[in-house]
């Protein structure tokens, strides 16, 4: 894909997103904007779910995947890497908790595994 197709794609999303903003505002409804606030509580979330630590909120059910908490953990340790010095206060304070958090929930899991 060459540079103006880029442009291209990148322009007709926004536009996009620009209707989807109107079409929930006419009718009522809310645009949920991402944050990234959001995104760090969306992937503890997954984790906490893998863990079996909260129910699956479409399957209403509590299942253990250790392999996928882990990998969703290691992949907030990458975001906490790859954003060192970006963040706001408390967007690093949260990841850090969340990590902390994440951790030891994961080692006691998996000692009930053992």
């Amino acid at each position: 894909m060459d540079e103006q197709e880029r442009r291209d794609i990148d322009s007709k999303w926004l536009e996009q997103q620009e209707r989807d903003k109107k079409s929930k505002a006419d009718s009522g409804g809310i645009y949920h904007q991402p944050t990234f606030t959001i995104f760090l509580s969306s992937m503890s979330m997954q984790a906490m779910i893998a863990l079996g630590r909260m129910a699956n909120p479409v399957t209403k059910t509590t299942d253990k995947n250790l392999e996928q908490a882990r990998f969703l953990i290691d992949t907030l340790a990458i975001v906490k890497d790859k954003t060192k010095g970006n963040l706001l206060e408390t967007e690093r304070s949260l990841i850090d908790e969340s990590l902390y958090n994440l951790r030891i929930m994961y080692l006691e899991e998996n000692e009930k595994e053992v």
